[in-house]
């Protein structure tokens, strides 16, 4: 996610040529490599079935950094999505617009070795193989739209409580299947210790979904995450939007923030 949680980054994303593809290095390859080989063994048992079938569906190369069109090139033939790469960071207005256009943001570049375990900023593994594969999921893909579309239009204090509704769903969401509970949130399946920590860990409260609770929970990016919402079916997030978000947004702003459960905040 690239508005408002991250505000700044020691990053700079890699130009594209004329063909609209990035130069990356043999070494940004071989991150590439260790975080796919590593992390696709880690979410067997542990991401849902959609995010499993997506990534299989996507055949994402494990040597190298995919370039975005040929991601692109296999999500349109599936839901009418493309992936887009943009800088390592972008304003909400931009973010927003390629969601509503059904466009992907994703930053051009990879994680230095030294930070391969944990980075706060949105790399392009983390967006590819965090966030891409539940873009062949339908109604998921049609919510990420409607998200943005909402979002576009709403306020600059509005889109501070949708930052948080993306955070315990987009990026740190858990939901109920017929296996037990899984991951969906791109934010913890791109992160080796977060998809372990997210289902195995004691203290970490796992809580059923409501939109205005989520609304309501202050989060830090840096910590792994004290509290995940779980969601039924994706048709829950959906729905969540098709009716009175706006009224979920008042209702939050009335009532106020429950006290966050973390020491501090950055």
């Amino acid at each position: 996610m690239k508005f408002k949680i991250y505000e700044k980054t020691k990053y700079t994303a890699h130009p594209t040529d004329e063909k609209g593809k990035v130069a990356y290095t043999a070494e940004e390859n071989a991150i590439w490599q260790e975080l796919f080989q590593r992390q696709q063994k880690i979410v067997q048992n542990r991401a849902c079935q959609a995010y499993l079938e997506g990534l299989s569906l996507l055949q994402l190369p494990s040597d190298r950094i995919p370039q975005c069109d040929e991601v692109s090139e296999r999500l349109r033939q599936i839901s009418n999505w493309c992936v887009v790469p943009v800088p390592a960071l972008i304003s909400a207005d931009e973010f927003f617009t390629l969601l509503s256009q059904r466009k992907f943001p994703a930053a051009s570049f990879i994680r230095l070795r030294e930070e391969i375990d944990y980075l706060e900023e949105p790399d392009i593994f983390h967006e590819i193989f965090g966030h891409c594969p539940l873009l062949t999921e339908p109604v998921y893909a049609d919510f990420m739209q409607e998200y943005g579309k909402f979002a576009l239009q709403a306020s600059e204090e509005d889109r501070h409580f949708l930052a948080r509704l993306y955070w315990f769903t987009v990026e740190f969401g858990l939901i109920h299947t017929e296996e037990g509970l899984r991951i969906y949130g791109g934010g913890i399946l791109s992160s080796k210790n977060e998809t372990i920590y997210a289902l195995e860990a004691p203290h970490a409260k796992r809580l059923p979904f409501s939109g205005l609770a989520a609304l309501r929970t202050p989060y830090r990016i840096d910590i792994m995450q004290p509290v995940y919402f779980v969601i039924e079916d994706f048709q829950t997030l959906y729905n969540l939007l098709e009716h009175d978000i706006a009224g979920l947004i008042e209702q939050a702003r009335q009532l106020g923030e429950y006290p966050p459960l973390f020491p501090g905040n950055n």
